[in-house]
């Protein structure tokens, strides 16, 4: 897998985030990896850098660390629990290229964690965004009228300090905002106070790459019937998020089930949400499974980019991980053949490993779907590769829907 290098000086016009610094990233890599864009951050009203970290509350955080290093290829570099004085639960701090994962698990049994796991199971609880000025974010919040759940707090350790908020999303999501520069300090610790540095006695086996992922690309919402729009409203007005597209009708349906999407992200277009709803059909969608073994709304999918899907896959497919399949006749299809054009691996290759692919006016991209991770049928990755295409895989939506169809079936739940 291509590893990157340093920004070059013609590229310096757009600001790296610390963990896109940390993970040798460069903006001509970004741009391709997840289609990022120039903007002016002085003109919005709740500047959002990028993200900060996904925060999963799952059953067994120990057991789930040790998943995501082993399979996922992700690197421990932090730790909160009893050892540290964290009475409650026990934390993973876990990173590949810019993407921080935090994995929580309930200690205490009086943590509140066990209720939570208990009505959702595994799942995303905050989606963290790194900010400029935190305080600047959630005034506008309460002028617009969100719900802010933390009112702005500085917290510090011997690394420095950080300025934390949080606002109340979707279900019982929450977007935590981190100021990671304070005074003209940035934090230098492993992740936020009350963190450790760990380092894990996990060795890579001969051969495996690197990483196997280096940015995020989209976080997938799903959100009930009729609460699309209030939503994509929500980010609009609350922090000044706008819409990238939007699917709806035959887009976006098969014979048995629809849905409805649309894509809001922040102005430099490293956070990008899509958002769905079901629509009426003769049979339940993947969004009514969803929303009925989460129990309500949340996060179902995050799309984590590569620049070498072939290889992501091949290796992911060799520690276990079963992705969604397509029938050989997607590939087969003349049409499809034409539509599509030139890409820079023959179809031949794309069909031996079930890789969808898509083209727009901007360009391509690659990308395939895992099946669910965990017990329940929600939470599951995408891995996506981009060659100019600022989409979502519109001329895909068919066959993945018939796809997760077919796995729907096989759960009872279509």
């Amino acid at each position: 897998m291509t590893d990157t290098t340093t920004a070059t000086p013609q590229d310096t016009h757009i600001d790296l985030t610390q963990q896109e610094r940390e993970a040798d990233l460069n903006i001509h890599e970004l741009k391709r990896l997840v289609g990022l864009v120039e903007y002016d951050e002085t003109k919005d009203p709740f500047p959002v850098t990028g993200w900060d970290a996904i925060v999963f509350v799952v059953g067994n955080a120990t057991q789930a660390a040790q998943y995501y290093q082993n399979v996922w290829g992700m690197e421990l570099v932090g730790y909160s629990g009893p050892e540290n004085g964290n009475r409650d639960h026990k934390a993973f701090v876990l990173k590949s290229g810019s993407i921080r994962f935090v994995l929580k698990g309930a200690v205490s049994p009086d943590s509140p964690l066990i209720a939570h796991h208990a009505k959702h199971g595994d799942g995303v609880v905050d989606i963290s965004l790194e900010v400029p000025d935190v305080d600047k974010c959630i005034a506008q919040a309460k002028a617009a009228g969100a719900r802010v759940v933390q009112e702005p707090e500085t917290v510090s350790d011997e690394h420095g300090s950080v300025r934390v908020g949080a606002i109340a999303t979707y279900g019982e999501t929450r977007h935590t905002l981190v100021q990671r520069t304070v005074d003209g300090q940035t934090y230098a610790g492993p992740y936020l106070p009350g963190y450790v540095a760990k380092v894990s006695t996990f060795v890579k086996r001969d051969g495996a790459p690197k990483r196997l992922f280096q940015a995020l690309d989209h976080i997938v919402g799903n959100v009930e019937l009729g609460k699309m729009d209030e939503w994509v409203s929500f980010y609009n007005r609350v922090m000044g998020f706008v819409n990238m597209a939007e699917f709806i009708g035959d887009d976006i349906a098969t014979d048995y089930s629809a849905l409805m999407s649309k894509v809001v992200a922040n102005g430099n277009h490293r956070v990008k949400f899509p958002l769905n709803e079901p629509a009426i059909a003769k049979k339940k969608s993947q969004i009514d499974e969803y929303l009925e073994f989460y129990n309500g709304p949340g996060a179902q999918h995050l799309a984590l980019a590569t620049n070498d899907i072939l290889r992501t896959v091949d290796e992911l497919r060799k520690e276990g991980v079963e992705f969604l399949d397509t029938p050989d006749a997607y590939y087969d299809d003349p049409e499809m053949r034409e539509r599509i054009g030139e890409v820079r691996v023959p179809i031949e290759e794309l069909k031996a490993r079930k890789i969808l692919v898509d083209r727009d006016e901007d360009g391509y991209l690659l990308q395939i779907f895992t099946k669910p991770l965990g017990d329940r049928p929600t939470v599951f990755f995408e891995i996506i590769e981009r060659h100019g295409s600022l989409g979502f895989g519109k001329g895909n939506f068919k066959a993945l829907f018939e796809s997760i169809e077919r796995e729907q079936d096989k759960r009872g739940n279509l």
